[in-house]
């Protein structure tokens, strides 16, 4: 008896089925059975589920005489199932990794409930996923298995099959099945949350729901749309046998009624207004059943916000022409508060550049300093570690940060707050000597005489930046290489971390701006870190004491639309042992979480400050960040995980060949990084031996005094600056790592299998 039965039914979704039953089949969770129920799919879904029964005995195909539709032919797959529990999955849609093995694990937690809840996300054809907005009622807090009652807000999920582990034995018990028609999934799902003894939650998306452009049956227009009316009928049916057999449950059934009221006329709004379910012809009847229904089901206690109850007192009231001239009525006030607005937004920014223009007629102030990093993000990076250096020897010079509002709590105080694109900020473009930043200033800057312009840029260049990407279209992403130049030329200054960066940044950055080659300043915090700093960084972020923890940062994929963890860090950190964990942070530019946190592996890309996430860690695992030359000044382990080189080369090309100059070991896949850290040549002589020729090459100037050199040479004018402390005399930022290097290899645990390491890519 297997430990889920998967039931699939398939009807014309030849185009997807294969990557849905691929993502059942790749689970690392094997303990399933697959049953394809083909409904007598007039296209090839019967053969796609022949040569994965014929290649994988876990599937059975199950096929139907007759066209059914999608509820009965769930029923068809749960007669034949074994599993101890039901998982419904559609043939358009997805299993996301390792969704099984959080499911049963969380089964077992919670003591093998009735229902298991998770989420979903929308997946589209752009490649964006969305997930659920009702993500915070699936929450893992407080007691847990418990009964609807306790989390009545379970009913503002979406009501669907497929995001819902059910024990067979309580399904048979209750006699649950689905009925035909649409939105079969209604009286499915109410009923089965309703009667259960026992519900828990996983708060993670364990299946991607596909938005098809066409050829999904709720995006189709036809009068089987009408079917909501029945399958809402069967509900409150439910609920009155339910009361005649359950005489003990019968107050608790009633308390039920009017949240369903409620739920039944948000539906059928829904699907009355969706341009894309009623045919014209059909709209009229759909509002005169939709009259008769609520108030046939209406009671009191259905208490919702007035616009709510607006739309469903039209609905009650079958007032189709009211209902109708209020939507356009409100259609109307949109556009029109779009047209103002737009007016606004004009006069605001003509109003702004007049005010920019009168403030360059004033003098400028050589006592302000502005600063900046791209996207007007928190403070920190090259620019916050020159304006700590402002404050510090420059006291002076007032300084000022511009960032949007919500990172304005990131700025220390004593350091001016600007939101971008305010009289303020224009202000501050205008009359300040000194601007400081690590992007673009912005098109609608004009240079004044005397200002300073200093440009720190994004780390050392170790993939093609500026000019370079002309002929690399997939990295370029429409760049203006016009403008590039206009800026590059007026720049007074540009930080260079090292020789390879002057040279790099003359070549693709042209202009007569002066390269001030004296270290990347917010490596100074990294080189200044004492005992003290690594242990409250290790607390704050919840890694125990004697515990490895891998800092992985991939870099930003310029070839994908979408971006995605390359490693499965879950099965890292299973195989290596309890003695490590995984900080998994996502590039700027990825957008989100880099994956979900869960267990030993954290996610980290929301953290303000990744130079504390540098000192935090014993190791760094990346593929061509430029992180690896901050993190190589520690003076700590790196790894390269080699994941497609040759895109990766093709797409957006590196200045630096990783295969004959490495910071530290390589590995090409899960399996041989694993090898690198089980075996301890992650930390061994010869990776040392790499890290120490890569830190020679890159960090000369590291030492923790780079933000002070500048800001003598630039603000000071001093052109004797302080004399750099060569590598071998600087001491380390102290981590874990000294302490389990004089633990046995023999105590850290050994992948399973063969393994292959290999020094190059």
């Amino acid at each position: 008896m297997p430990r889920f039965s998967v039931i699939v039914p398939a009807y014309q979704v030849q185009a997807y089925l294969h990557a849905c039953l691929e993502s059942v089949l790749a689970q690392s969770y094997p303990d399933f059975e697959v049953i394809v129920v083909d409904d007598c799919s007039p296209d090839a879904c019967g053969a796609i589920a022949d040569e994965f029964a014929a290649l994988d005995p876990r599937v059975r195909v199950v096929r139907l005489p007759r066209n059914e539709g999608l509820g009965p032919a769930r029923n068809a797959g749960m007669e034949r199932a074994g599993g101890d529990y039901l998982l419904f999955l559609d043939g358009d849609d997805t299993l996301t990794p390792q969704a099984l093995r959080s499911i049963a694990d969380r089964i077992k937690e919670t003591g093998d409930p009735d229902v298991l809840v998770y989420d979903y996300a929308r997946t589209y054809w752009t490649g964006e996923t969305v997930r659920n907005q009702a993500a915070a009622h699936l929450t893992e807090q407080g007691p847990a298995p418990f009964r609807l009652a306790d989390r009545p807000g379970l009913l503002k999920l979406l009501m669907v099959a497929w995001n819902k582990a059910v024990r067979r034995e309580f399904a048979a018990r209750e006699g649950l099945a689905f009925p035909p028609g649409y939105y079969e999934d209604t009286p499915w799902t109410y009923p089965l949350l309703i009667t259960a003894g026992s519900v828990a939650t996983l708060d993670r998306v364990c299946v991607h729901y596909r938005q098809r452009l066409r050829g999904s049956i709720l995006g189709t227009p036809s009068e089987r749309h009408l079917d909501v009316f029945t399958q809402y009928d069967r509900v409150f049916a439910f609920l009155q046998a339910r009361g005649e057999t359950h005489p003990h449950a019968r107050e608790e059934l009633a308390r039920w009624r009017p949240l369903l009221y409620r739920r039944m006329a948000d539906h059928l709004t829904t699907v009355y207004t969706r341009p894309d379910r009623l045919p014209r012809a059909l709209r009229a009847e759909f509002l005169h059943r939709a009259r008769v229904h609520c108030r046939r089901y209406r009671v009191p206690g259905a208490r919702a916000p007035l616009p709510v109850r607006l739309r469903h007192a039209l609905l009650r009231l079958g007032l189709r022409r009211t209902y109708a001239a209020l939507r356009h009525a409100s259609a109307l006030r949109r556009r029109t508060g779009r047209g103002a607005a737009g007016l606004l937004r004009t006069a605001r920014t003509g109003a702004l550049r007049l005010h920019y223009r009168l403030q360059r007629c004033l003098p400028l102030r050589a006592d302000r300093a502005l600063f900046a990093v791209e996207g007007h993000r928190e403070y920190g990076r090259d620019p916050g570690a020159l304006e700590e250096a402002f404050r510090r020897l420059a006291p002076h010079v007032r300084t000022a940060w511009a960032a949007d509002p919500v990172h304005h709590h990131t700025v220390p105080p004593g350091t001016r707050r600007l939101a971008p694109g305010t009289a303020a900020h224009w202000t501050a473009l205008a009359r300040s000597r000194y601007l400081v930043s690590d992007a673009a200033f912005g098109p609608g800057l004009v240079r004044r005489r005397g200002q300073v312009l200093v440009q720190t840029q994004a780390g050392t260049p170790l993939k093609h930046m500026g000019l370079d990407l002309q002929e690399r279209p997939a990295a370029a992403r429409g760049t203006d290489f016009a403008r590039l130049l206009r800026e590059a030329g007026s720049w007074d200054y540009v930080v260079c971390a090292n020789r390879h960066s002057t040279l790099t940044w003359e070549r693709v950055h042209p202009g007569d701006w002066a390269a001030l080659e004296c270290g990347q300043p917010r490596t100074d915090v990294l080189q200044r870190a004492t005992a003290a700093d690594v242990a409250r960084l290790r607390e704050t972020l919840g890694i125990p004491e004697g515990t490895v923890a891998i800092l992985y940062a991939p870099t930003h994929r310029d070839y994908r639309r979408t971006q995605r963890a390359a490693l499965d860090l879950e099965r890292v950190v299973r195989r290596l042992g309890p003695r490590f964990m995984v900080l998994a942070r996502a590039h700027p530019h990825h957008g989100g979480p880099l994956t979900a946190s869960a267990g030993r592996v954290l996610d980290v890309s929301g953290h303000p400050h990744v130079e504390s996430l540098c000192l935090a860690s014993d190791a760094l695992v990346t593929d061509y960040s430029s992180l690896m030359v901050d993190y190589a000044g520690l003076d700590r382990p790196i790894v390269i995980h080699a994941h497609e080189p040759e895109a990766y080369e093709a797409a957006r090309g590196t200045y630096v060949d990783l295969r004959s100059f490495p910071p530290g070991a390589i590995a090409r896949d899960d399996d041989e990084l694993i090898g690198l850290f089980a075996s301890g040549e992650w930390r061994g002589a010869r990776s040392a031996r790499l890290r120490a020729a890569f830190r020679e090459r890159f960090c000369p100037y590291d030492d923790g005094r780079a933000a002070e050199r500048v800001v003598r040479r630039v603000v000071l004018g001093e052109s004797d600056l302080p004399p750099v402390v060569p590598l071998a005399e600087r001491r380390p930022a102290p981590s874990a790592a000294a302490v389990l290097a004089r633990t046995p290899l023999a105590t850290v645990p050994q992948p399973a299998g063969p393994r292959t390491v290999t020094d190059s890519l």
